[in-house]
């Protein structure tokens, strides 16, 4: 009996080792486990910012599109993704009109102090400059009263910036 009892602990814990690993593996894919020790938020399995998603797209089309890896660009750190020749030339020729402002985290979140990432179909073009959210009531918040977010966003910046960076 007491054997049985002891193999049954074993299993139990392989069970619940195995749920952890299979947790923090479906975790790590999500965009808001983005590397937060980079200054652009990109995917810390593949290094591509935007979790692929052309930067110069949201200004032509108006909308997230994906690039694609025939057309790349390494810039800031990281790997950006393209849909055309056109939009990478773009990009290479003036990267930061196109790049998200505070590197593509929440500017609610840097306001607070905080990395958050953002999720590239939740945007916001404001005065030219491409702003990314966390989530729907965060881009509702920011869209309410801009100037105050993105001012309150570009004073803690530096704070972030020095939690980011090593």
């Amino acid at each position: 009996m007491k054997a049985k009892l002891s193999s049954m602990r074993k299993t139990g814990r392989a069970i619940l080792a195995l749920s952890l690993v299979v947790f923090a593996s479906l975790f790590a894919a999500s965009p808001l486990s983005a590397a937060t020790t980079e200054l652009v938020v990109s995917d810390r399995l593949t290094g591509i910012a935007l979790y692929g998603f052309d930067p110069v797209a949201y200004f032509i089309d108006g909308e997230a599109r994906e690039g694609v890896a025939a057309f790349e660009f390494n810039h800031a750190g990281v790997v950006w993704r393209f849909r055309n020749e056109g939009d990478r030339a773009a990009f290479a020729a003036k990267p930061d009109d196109y790049m998200p402002r505070f590197g593509g985290y929440d500017p609610l979140g840097v306001a607070r102090g905080i990395s958050v990432s953002g999720y590239p179909s939740l945007f916001v073009i404001h005065d030219s400059k491409l702003f990314l959210f966390a989530n729907e009531e965060n881009r509702k918040a920011f869209l309410a009263n801009p100037k105050e977010a993105v001012d309150a966003a570009a004073a803690s910046w530096p704070r972030v910036v020095r939690k980011l960076t090593p």
